[in-house]
């Protein structure tokens, strides 16, 4: 299994055609990410159109439940009909304080409801790629009107790939049932991989009699490296804060459990609830750290990443908690 590596860019969207030309022209990435926080992914994605001509180009992830299969279904054809076909469309769920509270939005059966939406995004595809009368109805979504004018005919390529994130069985056993990938979350150890992750996937693969090869799966990596030891620990301190606030999220409980470290949820759902957002890091000692992070020099960062990934995944993105480019490049395996 050959490795490759991808970049998540989470910085000022008006940067997006500068990294992305810096990046491809490197030549040791696969796909440059963007995730949706604080902008929107698929400008963020139109912007870096412009500045490349064969990087792939990616969410990870975009909101499903925040919009209808329509609108995703709009956005992702424009991305990857400007980029030439070179969009790869990862959607999560989120959780549900945030479709709920955040985007005033439906939440009921999320494992149920992402199976479907990524059947309704499949039909809307198929009748713009073919021209055949729109019929999808389904418990969740319905979509049944669809008049020429609206219709922004085939892409040459055909349909986007559709990556699902998932961290609980019931999204993971989908992710392996219907989508093209699989990304996990960046709270992951190598044990978590091996004795959680892929067996679940390999589970809804099996469901649906799909081959092992189906679905590519990408590990999201949280990294801490640095030129000086000045560096190096602000990115540590970083990772620190950025384990702790996982730690904090019910969601992501069952990786700690996996563990034995339960309890540091415990503490650090505390915290928040105190609003003692910046002691998350405290409780996030140097076994943790390793376990969840690859920590060191970039040289160290790189022989780890393969260590840890290699024969188990068939991509790995880069999710680092501190902007700097050039280091970020030089991190990725040759």
């Amino acid at each position: 299994m050959t490795l490759a590596f991808d970049l998540a860019y989470h910085g000022d969207p008006a940067r997006l055609p500068g990294v992305a030309r810096l990046i491809e022209e490197r030549g040791s990435v696969r796909g440059l990410f963007v995730a949706e926080a604080a902008h929107d992914p698929f400008v963020s994605l139109a912007l870096a159109t412009t500045g490349t001509e064969a990087l792939e180009l990616g969410t990870s992830i975009a909101l499903a439940f925040a919009r209808s299969p329509m609108v995703t279904a709009y956005s992702a054809y424009d991305v990857h009909r400007l980029s030439g076909g070179r969009l790869v469309l990862g959607l999560g769920p989120q959780i549900k304080p945030h479709i709920v509270r955040r985007y005033s939005m439906p939440w009921s059966r999320p494992a149920d409801r992402m199976r479907e939406y990524v059947a309704a995004l499949r039909a809307i595809w198929h009748s713009w790629q073919s021209g055949d009368r729109l019929d999808f109805q389904g418990d969740f979504y319905a979509h049944t009107l669809m008049p020429p004018l609206f219709n922004p005919g085939p892409v040459a390529e055909g349909p986007p790939p559709i990556w699902l994130a998932g961290v609980g069985p019931r999204m993971v056993t989908t992710a392996g049932a219907v989508a093209d990938g699989f990304l996990s979350h960046p709270l992951l150890s190598r044990s978590y991989l091996t004795d959680v992750l892929l067996p679940q996937l390999a589970a809804g693969r099996q469901s649906e009699d799909r081959p092992d090869d189906a679905v590519t799966v990408c590990a999201m990596a949280m990294v801490a490296s640095g030129r000086t030891e000045a560096a190096l620990a602000d990115a540590v301190a970083a990772a620190r804060r950025q384990i702790g606030f996982y730690a904090s999220t019910p969601a992501y409980k069952p990786v700690l459990d996996h563990h034995g470290w339960g309890a540091l949820h415990d503490e650090a759902h505390a915290l928040t609830l105190r609003g003692r957002w910046g002691d998350l890091a405290e409780l996030v000692d140097d076994d943790i750290l390793s376990t969840f992070a690859v920590v060191g020099a970039p040289d160290e960062v790189r022989s780890g990443l393969r260590e840890r990934f290699s024969g188990l995944v068939d991509r790995v993105m880069l999710s680092m908690p501190h902007e700097d480019d050039d280091l970020a490049l030089e991190l990725v395996p040759s």
